[in-house]
């Protein structure tokens, strides 16, 4: 969030009228026209950055007021902040002509780099940045004295091939290449030349260069690395750290079409052993085409920046930059092995012993992921098993490292990238959801996104129904990882930091330490899948973890378990079979009524339910038979209206719609009768009226969908019919009482008198009732409401004129 007064300058910047802006403008061409620049001039310009900016849309700036800004641009006499704050705004203005400011690029690199940025930013097409891709190429081929416009042409040149990348001709590309080579593996061994004050009588003189030193302090023996340490570097090594940080993209975008062909792969299944020495030499190297001498020289560097990862650096910054290459030369090292194979079996022993040195080391488990790509994408070229790094990366690095944002964001785009292969050829992927959704239950508002893609691929039928229980769970699993981080830090005898925390907070940290509650937390703190479905005492888990509810991170949890609960539901319904249906439908009857008790969730996951229960029962009408016990224990009982009424309102309709001979010849006249008596003694107890009843606590979609099914059921075994017309026959005197007057509205009451009226007439048809109130299985059907020789068209009208002939049908 933005501080009060930042707001407040954002909101005036947006409201600001084009009159109003417009004057401003005029009085900034005025100040840009004086002779020296003022502080004033600066603040305008900045105030007018701030307004072009503060808008989506892109503001339109009076012509003559762009071009004096582009004259500015490119001036490498004006000061440096002018010219920053003039390509600021011309890039957030309607877009001016790009073709005028590369008419004549500028020769000062700092000039260009801020001229680049806007034409790369405004370009419409390649066209518009061509004439800036000829003066880039032009100053790599150049040898300036200074040497300065390099530097900056290597970041605005991976600008522009990645958002052009067919800008380059084959033979510019191979030029580059060249270039690239030349600087990252030929950069000088000393370091650059500093100037010294000589003390206070001389004047200042010029150092002797002194040699880089590797991390650790020991003078550089091999080739310049960015892992070489020295006080100042020549424009040579700048050049050799350019082209390693847009080395990785740019074999991306032109590598492809190398030594990846038939072949090339051919010759490398034939002895690859010997072509991997052919090409190590440095006197086959040089005869090599420059994107494969490119190739080769990216790997040696990666292989050199793997052993200077091992060396134990004297700085922190440089260890963290040790980190930072590894992941980065593994990647590079994994797109060279894919463009051509014959690097893999030089690789590999690399990566292996990388491995073995990380292993373990849980600084080192963001360097574990390219290093598991590289395993993913090669070991059965090489032959090398990879089941003990993909069992490491999935039981330790979720489980120990959750709270590590971008970690967690790294790991589940690794697993997005590659979730078919992780299906088919990693046995633990689909085992270890417990564990990934740890990432998501720490870091659930950054990860809700990228889960609702990855969910599908971690659906297996021997896991699924845990999976949904695990997904249900995920506010308590947010709650026991907060308390084992908390429980981590905290030591129990200090109760004084304990207390601080908030009493709830201690007595749910106490729980945690206590023995009795261990299997409870290990559980839902597992590793991976196969321990169980659930457990037993998971009403006393929320009783335990109560105190937690209001917690900041597991409300965030809760509330994006509706939403990975469609996914699921939506994957699941699409391949699952007769077994696993009938054990979900279990769990929705289960665990409505065994749910964190966080506020709103309930409701929010009961929805869900609803929903899917009917989509479950419409795949599958036999579910209704195959548990009648749990459906009729359910229905039975009227606490469940009061505690779930949207639930028991869509179980109730299912059993209606759905429990029919048409659906499933073991639906007997027995078993009708029996959810027919269990749901009429519901509705006699929540419509009786009495003097000391209260107002009704249910909404009057309940009584009428009650009463729909009950008549429903009655013209499956037509014996019931005169009791479930004696029942309708009371909703007039329900309806009108002082409870309902006083709770439903004028509209409501009609609702159920009117419903009631229609059900009592439909029923004194019993055949006709029966084919409106029950049509068969295939009633749903287009052609039912589009074929008048259909059967239904013609029931409804011959209802319709019966009903309209005898008013005596009518009740009063």
């Amino acid at each position: 969030m933005y501080a009060a007064a930042t707001e407040s300058l954002i909101k005036q910047a947006r409201e600001i009228k084009e009159e109003e802006l417009q004057r401003f403008c005029g009085r900034i061409f005025k100040q840009l026209h004086t002779k020296d620049v003022s502080g004033d001039t600066v603040d305008s310009l900045q105030r007018l950055s701030l307004i072009v900016s503060a808008t989506k849309y892109a503001r339109e700036l009076p012509s003559d007021l762009v071009m004096k800004l582009q004259t500015v641009l490119r001036s490498s006499s004006c000061p440096e902040q002018l010219q920053v704050l003039s390509s600021s705004i011309i890039r957030e203005s309607s877009p001016p002509s790009v073709h005028s400011l590369c008419s004549d690029p500028s020769h000062d690199s700092r000039t260009f780099s801020y001229v680049a940025s806007v034409v790369l930013t405004q370009a419409g097409n390649k066209e518009d940045v061509m004439p800036l891709c000829h003066h880039l190429l032009k100053s790599l081929e150049s040898r300036l004295s200074d040497g300065q416009i390099s530097r900056h042409t290597l970041p605005i040149l991976s600008k522009m091939i990645t958002a052009y990348p067919e800008i380059l001709t084959d033979d510019q590309v191979n030029l580059v290449s060249r270039k690239l080579v030349d600087w990252l593996r030929y950069a000088s061994m000393q370091q650059g030349a500093s100037m010294s004050s000589g003390g206070f009588f001389s004047g200042p003189r010029t150092r002797q260069p002194a040699p880089l030193t590797e991390v650790d302090g020991v003078v550089v023996g091999n080739f310049f690395t960015v892992l070489c340490v020295g006080q100042s570097y020549t424009e040579d090594q700048w050049m050799n750290m350019y082209t390693f940080s847009m080395i990785k993209s740019w074999l991306l975008t032109y590598d492809t079409d190398g030594t990846t062909n038939t072949e090339s792969d051919d010759r490398s299944e034939v002895d690859s052993s010997v072509m991997s020495m052919v090409s190590a030499t440095s006197s086959s190297s040089r005869l090599l085409p420059p994107k494969e001498r490119l190739r080769e020289k990216a790997f040696e560097y990666c292989q050199r920046l793997i052993e200077q990862s091992d060396r134990k650096a004297l700085k922190k910054t440089d260890t963290e930059l040790q980190k930072a290459c590894i992941i980065e030369s593994v990647s590079i090292m994994d797109i060279i092995c894919g463009e051509d194979p014959s690097y893999v079996y030089r690789a590999f022993p690399c990566i292996k012993a990388l491995y073995g040195r990380l292993n373990g080391d849980l600084t080192y488990a963001r360097a574990l992921l390219p290093i598991a790509q590289f395993y993913l994408n090669h070991s059965e070229t090489a032959a090398v098993d990879s089941e003990a790094v993909f069992c490491q990366l999935f039981s330790h690095c979720p489980a120990e490292q959750f709270n590590e944002p971008l970690l967690a964001f790294e790991f589940v785009q690794f697993c997005l990238l590659n979730a078919s292969v992780l299906q088919d050829r990693v046995a633990n992927y689909r085992q270890s959801f417990p564990n990934l959704l740890k990432f998501l239950a720490w870091n659930s508002s950054g990860l809700i996104e990228e889960f609702v893609e990855l969910l599908p691929s971690l659906i297996a039928p021997d896991t699924a129904i845990e999976l949904l229980h695990t997904i249900l769970d995920l506010p308590c699993l947010a709650a026991a990882l907060d308390l084992q981080q908390r429980s981590a830090c905290y030591h129990a005898s200090d109760r004084t930091t304990w207390d601080q925390q908030g009493a709830k907070v201690a007595a749910c940290l106490d729980a945690f330490r206590q023995p009795l509650y261990r299997g409870l937390f290990l559980y839902i703190l597992r590793p991976e899948a196969g321990t169980g479905d659930t457990i037993d005492r998971l009403k006393m888990l929320h009783e335990i973890l109560a105190d937690m509810a209001e917690s900041p991170r597991v409300v965030r949890c809760a509330q994006v378990v509706p939403v990975l609960l469609q996914v699921y539901f939506n994957t699941v319904t699409q391949k699952a079979d007769e077994k696993m249906m009938n054990q979900m439908l279990l769990v929705l009857l289960e665990r409505n009524s065994l749910l964190y008790n966080i506020k709103t969730f309930n409701v929010e996951v009961q929805k869900v339910f609803s929903t899917h229960l009917q989509a479950l029962c419409r795949l599958h009408p036999p579910l209704i038979v195959d548990q009648s016990r749990e459906i009729l224990e359910f229905a039975s009982s009227p606490a469940n209206i009061y505690s779930k009424e949207d639930f028991y309102t869509h179980v109730v309709w299912v059993i209606g719609e759905y429990l029919s001979v048409s659906y499933d010849p073991r639906c007997t006249v027995e078993l009708i009768t029996s959810f027919f008596e269990s749901l009429e003694a519901v509705l006699f107890e929540i419509t009786q009226v009495r003097q000391s009843a209260s107002p009704p606590s249910f909404s009057p979609r309940l009584i009428t969908v009650l009463m729909t099914t009950l008549a429903k059921l009655a013209t499956r075994s037509q014996d019931l019919i005169p009791r479930v017309s004696l029942c309708l026959s009371k909703m007039r005197t329900f309806a009108r009482s002082a409870p309902v007057m006083a709770c439903y509205s004028e509209e409501d009451t009609e609702e159920i008198i009117t419903r009631a009226h229609e059900l009592i007439n439909l029923l004194k048809l019993p055949n006709v009732a029966q084919f409106v109130l029950a049509p068969s299985a295939g009633g749903d059907s287009p052609r039912w409401h589009r074929d008048t020789n259909a059967s239904l068209p013609q029931g409804m009208r011959a209802v319709s004129g019966l009903l309209h002939r005898h008013s005596s049908f009518l009740p009063t």
